[in-house]
């Protein structure tokens, strides 16, 4: 059972959101501010974090700022803002997903199953002495120069060196690589790498890709080639130009 951590300083919202995710068999946590969030996942056994972006001395963009600084969690942020920059925003900072008040709660656990199908694979303190399974049909390793995309574990290396790419990431940078030569427009990007509809921008199809390229320029490999005025590739190159 995933344990979900809801952060709203609405009690209405967290009931709301609460009563939605334990109906569905998810166990819930929650927390009034920022603060009190760092610390319920400092505490381990969190699975996802649902943050509401608008809260009083540490809002949730800076939650989200702090916990990519220091791990993979999934995170949900929960806005009243709507628009695109404020979305972006949320995406470039690591984000997995942005979810706009007034909100379906059905839409809401809908989109926490999806993220947490996407960050399932990856490695976990529990499963650390547990062999891996093999990649599942269609998720081989992805190989780039240097760069490793491993399909069971869901996470990427540089000649074995971890790279810190969230599951969004990941993903974006799997469809690219998984067909080279090939040119993706962003609203393909957007079909295969964020399914069931999520309303994503080709905006941040552009962030995500920047925040790629940010991660992996330490190891002067940049494996993506922009096409202009149609999309994105991969590189002839693992050489960052």
């Amino acid at each position: 059972m995933a344990r979900i951590l809801v952060v709203d300083d609405d009690a209405h919202i967290r009931e709301v959101v609460q009563y939605a995710l334990e109906r569905e068999g998810f166990a819930v946590a929650w927390a009034a501010d920022g603060q009190a969030a760092l610390a319920a996942v400092g505490q381990g056994g969190v699975d996802l974090a649902i943050l509401d972006v608008l809260m009083p001395e540490l809002d949730g963009l800076s939650v989200c700022r702090r916990l990519r600084a220091s791990g993979s969690l999934p995170v949900i942020l929960l806005s009243s803002r709507g628009e695109e920059v404020d979305r972006v925003a949320g995406l470039d900072l690591g984000a997995d997903d942005y979810v706009t008040k007034p909100f379906s709660p059905r839409e809401l656990v809908a989109r926490v199953r999806t993220v947490l199908r996407r960050s399932a694979a990856q490695a976990t303190p529990s499963a650390s002495h547990t062999l891996p399974e093999p990649p599942p049909p269609g998720r081989p390793d992805l190989h780039f120069g240097p760069l490793r995309l491993d399909g069971a574990r869901c996470e990427a290396t540089v000649a074995g060196v971890p790279v810190d790419l969230t599951v969004t990431e990941l993903a974006v940078l799997r469809a690219i690589l998984g067909r080279p030569g090939l040119v993706f427009t962003r609203g393909q990007l957007i079909d295969r790498a964020w399914r069931e509809g999520h309303a994503i921008t080709e905006r941040a199809v552009d962030t995500h890709v920047r925040r790629i390229r940010a991660k992996l320029r330490p190891f002067d490999i940049d494996p993506i080639e922009t096409v202009h005025g149609l999309g994105y590739r991969a590189a002839l190159s693992a050489r960052a130009p």
